[in-house]
């Protein structure tokens, strides 16, 4: 894998209650990924853009919720959602200035 392509698998890092709870509690960081990106690929991206160890990574397909606007329907895309496991001692800090 090419370093072009590893700097597109990652979309962006999800910054919720829920995802600052579990980067507390197992040293996790979430992120939305491509749909069809896939573990390793996530691992080398994470690995290379943020000079981190990744113990695991695990991804949910999360679908998208059916919106409606009077009589007009639509769906927002699906999209995919990589539970990124680092390794002791290593940490990403996505709200500290540099």
């Amino acid at each position: 894998m090419n370093q072009e392509y590893l700097s597109t698998v990652l979309l962006g890092p999800i910054v919720s209650e829920k995802s600052t709870r579990i980067g507390d509690q197992s040293n996790q960081v979430v992120f939305k990924v491509k749909p069809r990106a896939r573990k390793m690929e996530i691992k080398r991206a994470v690995e290379t853009m943020f000079e981190v160890e990744v113990a695991s990574v695990n991804v949910a397909n999360m679908r998208g919720k059916r919106k409606g606007m009077g009589r007009i329907r639509g769906k927002r895309s699906d999209w995919k959602k990589a539970y990124v496991r680092l390794r002791e001692g290593h940490d990403i800090d996505f709200l500290g200035a540099e």
